[in-house]
């Protein structure tokens, strides 16, 4: 661990961290250390994240942190959510990280917000063990974070409904066995009232994955088309109530960009951590490069920025773990963490030299991981308008 760390005992701010939360970071990071580290070269090349992973994962009780103990869940608060996607981004493996934190902070947390008892019942301890994984189905060809404008449609029949649509960009959209899927269930209404959430499962007839994406950062993580033609549906898998699934994507996005941003500042902090080392051991000139005033000063004021978003992102978690309203806070944290980790990339990879480009280099690889970062779960420009209207 890096002396610098914001995690060494004797700097931990006893405000936010409790014996708990020590004991869930240090877990995790034993996890990272020896579980995902030596292996996910292969799973980057592969280009997936093997699900004996996350029964291991699910096993130690990784992805029940936020629900109740009777489903088999730790009933930890938005703290613990903040410690597990900051060690995960801190892996240097942000595509296994994305997979795993989108099972459980952007997609089964709707089953759990808007289920029933049945569905809850059902879904909830299977995704806390790992046995199912899940997805979220938002996004469109058309539609990002514009969540009005989805063209994906269910009209109702009888005791179905029947869907149709695409779906673009969809994170475990492979590896997933159930699907939070958005669809239009009445055109008609205002945009805010016309969105339905549903549960779909693989292997319903009618529901495809199109294909499988290939993208610039995040190869050991799946990110999918998914299409659907006529899928039945049963009108028991309506998560909430129809109309609804405007106001609970909108409710999830605060959680969704919180943890985002957790694990834009673990890969920040991952990568000052490897720079500075680098810049410690490269010599240039007949001297190391982190002699270069230049070069040890800009590193320092990076890390300082840094940790300053990560004390803003602890803050925030604490005021949103005692029931305040955070959206304000959240919209700002989006923003900042995702331009602030590519700035930290950018020039981490600039004093790595010519070996920054190569693609043997860690850093080559969390800088390609880290460009979405200002992109998913809430474009720059979309976070700094949320702000706006709120100043």
């Amino acid at each position: 661990m890096s002396a610098n760390s914001p995690f060494d005992p004797a700097g931990r701010s006893p405000v936010f961290f409790d014996d708990s939360l020590v004991m869930l970071r240090d877990q995790v990071r034993r996890f990272v250390e020896t579980e995902i580290k030596p292996h996910a070269d292969a799973w980057e090349a592969a280009g997936e994240t093997p699900r004996a992973l996350l029964r291991k994962m699910g096993g130690l009780g990784f992805f029940g942190i936020r629900y109740p103990e009777a489903l088999g869940g730790s009933a930890l608060d938005q703290r613990a959510t903040v410690i597990w996607a900051e060690e995960l981004g801190r892996s240097t493996y942000s595509g296994v990280a994305i997979t795993a934190l989108v099972h459980t902070d952007m997609a089964s947390v709707h089953i759990f917000n808007a289920g029933n008892d049945a569905q809850r019942a059902e879904w909830i301890p299977r995704c806390i063990s790992g046995e199912a994984i899940s997805a979220v189905a938002v996004t469109e060809p058309g539609a990002g974070s514009d969540v009005k404008g989805i063209s994906t449609r269910a009209r109702q029949d009888g005791d179905d409904y029947i869907l149709n649509g695409a779906k673009m960009f969809i994170t475990n959209g492979v590896l997933a066995d159930v699907y939070c899927v958005a669809a239009k269930t009445d055109p008609d209404a205002r945009p805010s009232q016309s969105v339905t959430m549903f549960l779909v499962e693989k292997g319903m007839p009618g529901f495809t994955v199109s294909r499988a994406l290939d993208k610039h950062g995040w190869r050991s993580s799946d990110t999918a088309e998914l299409s659907f033609q006529d899928v039945r549906v049963p009108a028991a898998n309506v998560l909430g109530r129809e109309g609804g699934g405007f106001y609970e994507i909108m409710k999830n996005f605060q959680n969704e960009r919180l943890v985002i941003g957790a694990m834009a500042m673990g890969e920040a902090q991952a990568a000052l951590d490897l720079t500075v080392d680098y810049t410690r051991e490269r010599k240039a000139f007949g001297a190391p490069l982190w002699d270069k005033q230049a070069i040890r000063q800009r590193l320092a004021m990076l890390s300082a920025r840094v940790e300053a978003c990560r004390q803003f992102i602890y803050a925030t978690a604490a005021r949103a773990a005692a029931g305040e309203e955070v959206v304000r806070e959240v919209s700002m944290i989006k923003a900042l963490a995702g331009e602030l980790v590519n700035e930290v990339m950018y020039d981490c990879v600039q004093f790595h030299g010519g070996m920054g480009f190569m693609r043997e280099s860690t850093i080559e690889r969390m800088s390609r991981d880290a460009r979405v970062q200002s992109i998913g779960g809430g474009a720059t420009e979309v976070m700094l308008e949320e702000v706006a209207k709120r100043m």
